[in-house]
């Protein structure tokens, strides 16, 4: 017999994989596959994977979700089992034979003293439908599901749903889709916007927010220098590290690119391939300092934007802030300081991919500061570095 060939296996992003529970539920009709013309309800496979026949989409832990195929269909395998309030995930399906004949309420942000007052007058059971998908609310998925849930405490008949619909850059867009979902739970009964106000929240409620986005010098953050080989970004990292370390205020951990090769990514090579998933390693790790309210430093030099938004989603995602900081120190002086020879050696064509060099490196448009090493002092850089971060660090 013909040994079955194992089905190649996608983790798709957090946007993605909020797009694939929302399709599987029907919640998305009528569309109803990735890639379909005109929508915004996408799946962007790497190259290695473009042309298969189909695909199976795994969750963080490796669990097949679904497969899709090369037209974009979707079937489903299982659905996502764990994590906090899975329980409220429901599919209209479920949410029609527990809820219908409701008032639902889609909600995105914490419910104020006067928005809870008005659905204190609505007549019959109130569903407040969180809104928890990647990039949707201003609070995090389980702040704004502990804050809904508090505020369903206060109504006489309320019950709660968590609903992951995503982002998808466009305000249009994402109105649209949100309309359509909204709908597709409830399935014509009443539903009812809740309009933005600026009244107090209740002490409940302002407390599970606090305690989601926490004050600058309470909030974690990810101190990221980027910069060619030789700008300085490792020699200001080290300084602004000692300074804070000497003050006592944080917990602060390094994670420099050489520290981080041998301990951490040992075994990679300097193939881009190789040096981004570097990067990826050390913005999943500092985002997870960040996380517990810790200060990561880091200095790769991270010539490539798209790998700099993916570490600045991490860090966001994980409640951090996210501070970019590049050191733009021109060719010509990071050249002429060429210690260990790195340049001379890439002019020669013996290192390949060598960022200025061979390779190239895309100056960031979004760094939080700029600065050129070229004739300063370290502790003159330090400072400015310092001055720039500190409405962070409180």
């Amino acid at each position: 017999m013909p040994v079955a060939q194992p089905v190649a296996q996608y983790h798709p992003t957090q946007r993605e994989l909020d797009d694939l529970e929302l399709l599987t539920s029907g919640a998305l009709a009528p569309v109803v596959r990735f890639n379909e013309p005109g929508s915004p309800i996408t799946l962007a496979l790497p190259d290695d994977l473009a042309g298969v026949e189909a695909v199976e989409l795994v969750d963080p832990e490796g669990l097949p979700l679904a497969r899709v195929a090369a037209d974009g269909s979707v079937e489903a395998l299982t659905h996502a089992q764990y994590g906090p309030f899975r329980r409220l995930y429901l599919t209209p399906t479920q949410v029609r034979e527990q809820y219908a004949g409701s008032t639902f309420v889609p909600v995105t942000d914490a419910l104020d003293e006067e928005q809870i007052g008005v659905l204190g007058d609505v007549d019959g059971r109130v569903v407040l439908v969180a809104l928890v998908g990647h990039g949707t609310p201003e609070l995090t998925a389980v702040g704004l599901l502990r804050a809904t849930l508090a505020a369903a405490r206060r109504l006489a008949d309320a019950a709660v749903v968590a609903v992951p619909l995503a982002s998808h850059g466009d305000a249009e867009v994402d109105h649209h889709l949100g309309v359509r979902v909204i709908e597709a739970y409830a399935a014509g009964d009443t539903v009812l916007g809740v309009t933005e106000g600026d009244a107090p929240l209740s002490d409940e409620i302002g407390a599970i927010v606090d305690a989601d986005q926490p004050a600058p010098g309470a909030q974690g953050v990810v101190l990221f220098f980027t910069g060619l080989s030789g700008s300085g970004k490792s020699t200001v990292a080290r300084a602004v590290m000692d300074h804070l370390l000497e003050e006592g205020a944080r917990t602060i951990t390094s994670l420099d690119g050489d520290v981080v090769r041998r301990n951490l990514s040992a075994g990679l090579t300097f193939s881009k391939e190789d040096r981004e998933t570097n990067i990826r390693r050390i913005g999943w790790v500092a985002a997870e300092i960040s996380r517990h309210g810790g200060l990561a430093v880091c200095s790769p030099i991270a010539p490539f934007d798209a790998t700099r938004q993916q570490v600045r989603a991490m860090v966001e995602d994980a409640g951090g802030a996210f501070f970019l900081v590049h050191v733009a120190t021109p060719l010509e002086e990071c050249e002429r300081r060429d210690r260990k020879g790195l340049y001379a050696k890439a002019r020669r064509g013996e290192i390949p991919e060598f960022t200025g060099i061979s390779s190239p490196y895309e100056a960031p448009q979004d760094a939080a500061l700029r600065i050129d090493t070229t004739g300063r002092s370290i502790e003159d850089c330090r400072d400015e570095v310092l001055r720039a971060l500190a409405p962070l660090l409180g």
